[in-house]
Parts: structure tokens; C-alpha cells; sequence
């Protein structure tokens, strides 16, 4: 696959077949108005180093979504940070794009609150493919900011300037999170299949047999195995179930440890090494912090 790094938005207008953009660390640009670049983008993988943001709707081809496949039916919001890699789709005949792209520059931030606030997004560290799916009335608000700060880079730029255009990002930027927030809820069907992969995967994983081998699960390893983002599992987990992706792991470890404590002769020290755990004493300090018990006083409770 090739690479490419785009380094300026002038750089990212070029590609795009679009004249030097108005303001060199701010841009808005129309789906309709970008030329098909000499790049195969279903080959290509891109990494800027700038914010890319982008409202696209009538892409013909499927988008998988959690562990669902979804049209373009609906807006669909992507949010690209610095240096991540965004990978083309590829076009189709069939396509009518309609859309736009807001490309920031980090140093329009500079100096500014929204320069660390946007660190903090967690919708930024989202793979594409955990896009925002917005509803009419959604789309029609993000796209009033979105023309509000096309209208001030094109406006006489003064020392206001800066300031309210990062206003708009940053109200852009809350809205973005109130609907995340709200998709975790509405897209149940999704949402529900990656909760019963998550529940299988950790059921499987703590009956293997080579768990001194393997370790502990980790959030990377889980997140990877059900083609989710670290981040983007943790928010949806978060919404559903109140707990995070590491506290569902204990709470696995924790049912696979009481089985065994109330079912096995196995010492303590034996069961924690069965679970992956190197040093009996963390173990037992976990399922104490669990359960308000230590091992020995759970198994107690069952003779």
C-alpha cells in the first residue's frame, strides 16, 4: 500500500485539484468541488498533519461499522487527528458525493485552551471505520457552524479572527461528543453484537489451558480481536454498561477465579498462576478489591 504524507493544507488543495486555500491553517472544502486525484485511493493510505474532518454522504460502496455494514444513507462524520492514517475506500461510478472536509492546522490552536481540550476528545483516537452517523437534524446544525467558519476565514481576517473560529471548532467539537454519546444508545443492534463478542471472547480466552503462558488479557488485545479502537470500546462500554474494557476483564478473571475456588481443591497460589497472574499476592489483592473478600475467606464461605 502506499503512503502519503500530506505536511500543509496548501499541500492537501493540490492533491485535491483545488486552488491555494483561503487561510494556510484553516479550510473548507466541498466534496463536489474535489478532482479526482492521479492516486488510486483504494490503494493509498494518507497521514496528515492536520485535523481532517469530513461530512460525507452518497458514497455508494459499504461502510463496516462495529461488526455491521452500513450505506451512506445517513451523514456520516469522520474525525482524522495528526498523523493517523486515514485509508481511501475507492470510489465507484455510481457515487454522488455531496459534503465537506474541514482541514485545521495545529498551529491555529497555538497558544489557545482548544490546543490541549482537543487532546481530550476521545472521538479523535475513533477508527474511520467508528464514524458518526448523524441524523437530519444533526447534519443541518453541524453544517451551521461548519458555514460559520467558512464565513469568517473568507471574511476580512483581524485579531478577532482566531478567536471565533476556534469558538466554532470548539462548539463543533461538543456537539460532535453529545451525539457519540448518543449513537452508543440508538445503534443497539451493533453496539449489543460487540457486548456478546466481547462476553465469548473473555469466556474463551480464561478457558484456555495456556493462560501462564499468555498472560492477562489486554485491552489492545481484546480491542484488536473485536476490530474496535481501545478508545472507541472504552466509550461505548462506558455508555452500556458503566464499566470500562479493563473492568470487564476483571470481572471475567473474578468469575473464572470463584469457580475454581468453590469447585477445586487448587491452593490459591495454583489458581492465580492458572489465571495468568505471576505473583499470587496481586491476585489476591484484586479479588479482595472485587469482592471484599480474600480467596481463602470466599472458599470459606462455601464449606
Amino acid at each position: 500500500m502506499q503512503h502519503i504524507k500530506i505536511k500543509t493544507i496548501t499541500e492537501g488543495h493540490r492533491i485535491m485539484g483545488l486552488p491555494k486555500p483561503v487561510h494556510p491553517l484553516v479550510s473548507v472544502v466541498r466534496y463536489a468541488d474535489i478532482q479526482a486525484p492521479d492516486i488510486d485511493a483504494s490503494t493509498a493510505a494518507f497521514l496528515f498533519d492536520f485535523y481532517f474532518i469530513s461530512l460525507k454522504k452518497g458514497f455508494c460502496n459499504k461502510l463496516h461499522y462495529g461488526q455491521q455494514t452500513y450505506d451512506f444513507d445517513e451523514g456520516m462524520l469522520m474525525f482524522v487527528a495528526p498523523n493517523q492514517i486515514m485509508r481511501g475506500a475507492g470510489a465507484s461510478p455510481e457515487d454522488d458525493l455531496s459534503g465537506w472536509v474541514l482541514l485545521v492546522h495545529p498551529d491555529l490552536l497555538w497558544g489557545t485552551p482548544l490546543a490541549n481540550k482537543i487532546k481530550k476528545y476521545d472521538f479523535f483516537d475513533y477508527a474511520v471505520s467508528e464514524a458518526l452517523f448523524i441524523s437530519d437534524k444533526e447534519e443541518s446544525t453541524i453544517n451551521g457552524i461548519i458555514q460559520n467558519i467558512e464565513n469568517e476565514y473568507h471574511s476580512n481576517i483581524d485579531n478577532f479572527s482566531q478567536n471565533i473560529i476556534i469558538s466554532h471548532l470548539e462548539t463543533l467539537f461538543n456537539y460532535a461528543e453529545r451525539f457519540y454519546q448518543r449513537q452508543f444508545i440508538t445503534r443497539k443492534i451493533s453496539n449489543h453484537q460487540i457486548l456478546d463478542r466481547l462476553e465469548k471472547l473473555l469466556t474463551h480466552y480464561f478457558n484456555e489451558e495456556d493462560l501462564i503462558t499468555k498472560g492477562l488479557p489486554t485491552v489492545q488485545y481484546i480491542s484488536g480481536e473485536l476490530n474496535v479502537s481501545p478508545s472507541y470500546l472504552r466509550g461505548l462500554l462506558k455508555n452500556l454498561t458503566g464499566q470500562s474494557t479493563q473492568q470487564h476483564i476483571h470481572e471475567k478473571l473474578i468469575e473464572k477465579a470463584k469457580e475454581r475456588l468453590s469447585t477445586t481443591s487448587l491452593t490459591v497460589s495454583e489458581i492465580a498462576y492458572d489465571l495468568g497472574f505471576e505473583h499470587s499476592q496481586s491476585f489476591s489483592k484484586l479479588f479482595k478489591t472485587k469482592t471484599k473478600k480474600s480467596p481463602l475467606e470466599f472458599r470459606a464461605s462455601f464449606n
